[in-house]
């Protein structure tokens, strides 16, 4: 055989040059509107009026709490019904430091994160050996506890509750302010954090994880550790938004904090939005929020349909409302997949 048939048939069995791609234009597009998005939340003051700016933190405390609910059940597999436990705690931390403590109140909410991860790590001792509805079950009862034995503490006027007197001491405009950029900083760290973790080799170890638990261990994932360490992160961050939403409403009672519709909420913006996916969350957070602005009024007749369409999303689009739009279109703003393409370079 020649050199140059020697040549032609490397040439010829030599497999093409790939690579992996994991941007798309929906992504560049998405990562553009985000950034525009959180420069937006961070400026509230200079647009925005006070009741503009309570709405659109109460919205972000949704988006940040759902997703942390959606990392558990979407991903680690975890189905929880008891995460006003951590908003409750943190909320709690926060008034104690700042008021009591005579803390700087908006150092206060980042340590607040402290103590539903001083709670999530002996919860989970206790109950990661149900499985479940058992799980379920013993989240709930946790978060009850917690209520109740907030309720005849003294030290945090019991069922009373406290006020953030000490809010008083900075100007509306200083507490528009400090507000505004930890709301960004929390979808950063809520929603952004998610992503980036999806995106790294634990991202696909826990989408291992919720496609089949047994095969994931087989391969040399360690799902209970795994499923640890997202209870835990899924407790701070669930714990930083209810001190931020507490912050901005300066006051708290036990049945507030510790309120089941906190669990609820999530539940209804993973399932319609889409559980499992990090835009599924944003769309059905946006529905909730608009839907309780303009339907609130009517009650009791209100919250059954939105019940109604949670149940409908769950029996017959199991994917909710983001995965009917990638049947269609194939444009997702945060992709985690890995794409390979032949490198034309």
């Amino acid at each position: 055989m020649t050199d140059a048939s020697a040549v032609s048939a490397a040439d010829l069995f030599d497999p093409p040059a790939v690579r992996v791609q994991r941007r798309t234009a929906s992504s560049i597009v998405a990562a553009v509107v985000s950034i525009a998005a959180l420069g937006g939340i961070a400026s509230m003051p200079l647009w925005a009026t006070q009741g503009q700016i309570r709405d659109v933190v109460e919205l972000c405390c949704y988006i940040a709490v759902a997703q942390m609910w959606n990392l558990l059940a979407g991903y680690a597999g975890i189905v929880s019904v008891g995460q006003q436990a951590f908003v409750g705690v943190a909320a709690y931390a926060l008034f104690i430091m700042a008021q009591l403590w005579g803390l700087n109140p908006f150092v206060a909410v980042v340590l607040a994160m402290i103590a539903p991860v001083l709670l999530a790590i002996p919860t989970y001792g206790l109950l990661h050996r149900l499985d479940g509805p058992y799980f379920a079950i013993g989240t709930w009862v946790i978060a009850e506890v917690m209520r109740l034995a907030t309720s005849v503490f003294g030290y945090v006027n019991a069922g009373a509750g406290m006020s953030l007197r000490v809010m008083a001491s900075y100007s509306a405009t200083e507490r528009a302010v400090g507000v505004s950029i930890l709301c960004a900083l929390m979808l950063l760290v809520t929603v952004g954090g998610s992503y980036w973790l999806l995106r790294s080799r634990y991202g696909l170890a826990l989408i291992a994880l919720r496609d089949n638990p047994v095969a994931a261990a087989s391969q040399g994932v360690a799902v209970g550790r795994l499923r640890f360490l997202i209870w835990v992160a899924a407790a701070a961050g669930t714990g930083l938004a209810g001190a931020i939403y507490f912050m901005a409403q300066l006051r708290i009672t036990p049945p507030s904090a510790y309120d089941p519709n906190w669990a609820n909420i999530a539940i209804f913006i993973v399932m319609v939005g889409g559980l499992g996916s990090l835009e599924g969350v944003i769309i059905g957070a946006l529905i909730y929020f608009f839907a309780d602005r303009w339907f609130g009024e009517y009650g009791a007749t209100y919250l059954v349909v939105l019940g109604l369409l949670t149940l409908f999303m769950a029996l017959f689009a199991r994917g909710g409302i983001w995965g009917l739009i990638c049947r269609r279109v194939d444009a997702p703003w945060f992709p985690t997949r890995r794409i390979l393409v032949e490198d034309k370079r």
